[in-house]
């Protein structure tokens, strides 16, 4: 393992660790080898810095719905129950109508799809 990983402060050392993991991604590395850990510790570090220099914003509600439904393989009449019936479904997945705090609740217990996420403005 590089004896000089340290954590990522500045774009230089964000680019060199980059092109570390991406080095190590590309090779044939054995589980539990010295390299595998290297991989792992820098992909931790990467990732903080990318949180904190690079934040994503939280997805579109209704997006998140789609996409979640998507992923699920679930049609409209699954979703259709969630929300209370056909009209109220369709209204919500077009944007006319604004989730409710049951449905956010629904759609958090059934779908996982974070409450935070269900929340934001749209």
């Amino acid at each position: 393992m590089s004896s000089t990983i340290k954590i990522i402060k500045t774009e230089k050392e964000y680019d060199k660790a980059l092109s570390r993991v991406y080095d190590l991604m590309q090779s044939r590395i054995k589980r539990r080898s010295e390299e595998a850990a290297e991989l792992e510790l820098l992909s931790l570090l990467v990732k903080d810095y990318e949180e904190k220099h690079y934040p994503l914003p939280p997805p579109n509600p209704i997006e998140a719905i789609k996409f979640r439904m998507d992923q699920l393989g679930l049609g409209p009449s699954d979703i259709s129950a969630m929300l209370g019936g056909r009209s109220r479904k369709s209204d919500i997945l077009n944007g006319r109508r604004k989730l409710t705090l049951e449905m956010i609740r629904t759609l958090y217990k059934k779908l996982h799809i974070p409450a935070e996420t269900l929340i934001q403005e749209y």
